[in-house]
């Protein structure tokens, strides 16, 4: 049985945030995962990754969205979690769960999954 904490922690954690290449956002918004706050504090919960974005506004919005407490699950395209592999690796927390995902051009590699990576070592493989 699940501790009574358990569900405090997620309770507010109603949103699921993207990083990620045009087609993968596109596809995501369709299906209903935007969430744009009202202003004057204008706040996305998604981020379009071009060839022309810089390395560090992907990074910035990585660290906002696992630092939100209404955010439940990161899903970032795997070849833009290579660009901030260090970040990604590093980030341990339960909440927000930060799942790597393929995109169109670039199919799912399992060797640089952090997640299972992590998963891994803990069997002992």
């Amino acid at each position: 049985m699940a501790s009574s904490s358990s569900p405090q922690v997620s309770k507010d954690r109603q949103f699921i945030a993207v990083i990620g290449d045009e087609d993968t956002v596109t596809g995501l918004l369709l299906a209903g995962i935007g969430h744009v706050t009202a202003p004057p504090n204008v706040t996305k919960n998604f981020l379009v990754v071009d060839t022309k974005i810089e390395t560090d506004k992907i990074e910035k919005a990585f660290d906002e969205f696992v630092n939100r407490k209404d955010i439940g699950i990161l899903l970032i395209n795997q070849h833009i979690a290579e660009k901030i592999r260090y970040r990604v690796d590093t980030y341990t927390a339960a909440f927000p769960a930060v799942l790597e995902i393929p995109s169109k051009d670039h199919p799912y590699d399992p060797e640089k999954d952090s997640v299972l990576r992590r998963v891994r070592r803990l069997f002992g493989e």
